[in-house]
């Protein structure tokens, strides 16, 4: 009964440990491996006007939630401006507001983003956009009579020759796009002159087959761009998501770096109270720390996970606590090598302390010190068995032995260069007092051999801990998800209730298991 309740507590403990490591890295976006600062773009948009005589007000169409990215951060500068926000469609719009404006007019919305792979689509086949918004199938314009001619004619070619909206689409573009397009095409280009109106042409092509669409403001990230413009790009509902086509060649994909800026018919700048209006964009492009966007993401989505994180203390304590975090895994290295394996050692922590240790002292500096201190320790020690003293005044005096050899040791080796030697002092005293009077007791009750066996397993245990503890990816992995630490212990607990063989005693009982 006790073995099934174990077994449970486990599962509870491991489903809740991994369900909170999902989240915080699927939909925050917590990387699960140490990596490199991640790409930010920066995006500058600069509003230029001229004022008229009294108030002005200006509307901007901003990203909102934009597909692809996430937005670390938003800046707005506008000196006497008032600024306020609202929502239409797909978009945010900013309303800035003054009374009374003299001279060129100058305002800036700096926009900070970064890819975001793990953004996840809401979308509803049929009747929703990306965002939520209804979509509704149009109505037939009201062609002129020639117009509708033409436009019956040219869909009824391209209708024949697709099988979807999609194909629909890029059949139709191809022939807008063609070297040589056909009469019909040539007609409704006739009285094209902008990007937009062409746009705007093919937007009144779909409705005739009675296909959603709508124009999209795309910006093409490029790494020092200055007066960048925005480009038009069709739009259209295949019944499940928008599909992004360039009206200029028919490509139904956005570039990796496309940021869509504006969806809809909601204008890009309106402006009152002033005229010779411009707006142009700046982009430039740097790293970041993912932990910064994660932050960023979770304030978005209105979430506590980062506020309660590790990352929420000083920088010191964030220190500290990324070597105590590692002090469980060694825990349930030491369970693993002593419970399965059968290796023998002096105490259940020393070898985990040691191996603390020799993070400073690195590896081989820190066995071999470890080793001359022990044994000058217990030679010590088997000298104050003869005065006959008893255990605490014993154990003191080991201790204050210990002291004054790592002293020693320190100053011989700073005097010879040895800088490897000063780090001594990071050794846990106490630990080590202990050591050289628990080697001193089996060395006298088991003997030497079984001494010295207990004191190489405890260095081969310190080894290998201090290789665990000090490896890059588990050391990222325990301090940006600590909830595994619930699967250490989950793991723990499942290893407390095994009884059978250890290796060890499987290589030493060979001959009678054959």
């Amino acid at each position: 009964m006790k073995d099934l309740h174990v077994k449970f507590l486990a599962l509870a403990l491991l489903l809740f440990a991994f369900s909170l490591m999902f989240y915080k890295a699927n939909t925050l976006g917590l990387p699960l491996f140490p990596s490199e600062e991640v790409e930010v773009w920066s995006v500058e948009a600069r509003v230029a006007f001229q004022p008229k005589e009294g108030p002005v007000k200006i509307r901007f169409a901003l990203p909102n939630q934009p597909e692809g990215f996430v937005i670390a951060d938003e800046n707005y500068v506008s000196g006497k401006y008032g600024l306020a926000f609202e929502t239409a469609d797909d978009n945010k719009i900013a309303e800035w507001a003054v009374r009374r404006a003299s001279g060129e007019q100058v305002l800036y919305y700096q926009l900070h983003l970064a890819r975001d792979d793990n953004q996840i689509s809401s979308l509803k086949p049929n009747i929703t956009s990306q965002h939520g918004q209804d979509v509704y199938f149009p109505d037939v314009p009201g062609y002129s009579e020639a117009t509708a001619t033409i436009v019956e004619a040219l869909l009824s070619e391209v209708r024949q020759k697709s099988a979807d909206i999609k194909t629909f689409t890029r059949e139709l573009l191809l022939r807008f796009n063609a070297d040589e397009p056909d009469e019909n095409v040539q007609v409704l280009l006739s009285n094209i002159k902008t990007d937009k109106a062409r746009v705007d042409m093919l937007r009144a092509v779909l409705a005739g087959a009675r296909i959603p669409s709508r124009i999209a403001h795309v910006l093409l990230l490029r790494d020092g761009l200055r007066h960048g413009k925005l480009e038009p790009w069709l739009q259209v509902h295949d019944g499940e998501q928008w599909l992004s086509f360039d009206p200029g060649n028919g490509i139904s994909k956005l570039p990796e770096n496309a940021l869509i800026w504006k969806v809809g018919e909601q204008p890009l700048l309106e402006m009152r109270g002033g005229k010779q209006a411009e707006l142009d964009f700046s982009i430039s492009r740097h790293t970041q720390e993912p932990i910064y966007l994660a932050e960023q993401r979770a304030r978005k989505l209105d979430s506590h996970a980062m506020e309660f994180s590790l990352y929420s203390l000083p920088i010191e304590t964030q220190n500290v606590y990324r070597i105590l975090l590692m002090v469980p895994l060694g825990a349930f290295l030491i369970v693993l090598l002593r419970n399965i394996i059968g290796i023998k050692s002096f105490g259940t922590f020393m070898p985990i302390l040691i191996a603390l240790a020799f993070r400073e002292t690195e590896l081989i500096w820190g066995i071999v010190l470890f080793s001359l201190i022990v044994a000058l320790g217990l030679a010590i020690r088997f000298y104050l068995e003869y005065l006959q003293l008893l255990l605490v005044p014993r154990l003191a005096a080991v201790l204050i032995i210990v002291i004054i050899l790592m002293t020693m040791m320190t100053i011989f080796s700073h005097k010879l260069g040895f800088s490897h030697g000063l780090s001594i002092a990071l050794f846990p005293m106490v630990i080590l007092a202990m050591t050289i009077e628990r080697m001193s007791l089996i060395w006298e009750e088991k003997g030497p051999s079984e001494a010295i066996t207990q004191g190489v397993g405890s260095l081969f245990v310190a080894a290998i801990g201090f290789l665990v503890m000090s490896n890059d990816l588990l050391n990222h992995m325990i301090f940006v998800f600590p909830e595994l630490l619930l699967v250490i212990l989950a793991l723990t607990l499942l290893l407390g209730r095994y009884t059978g063989y250890r290796l060890t005693e499987l290589w030493r009982f060979r001959e009678t298991l054959r």
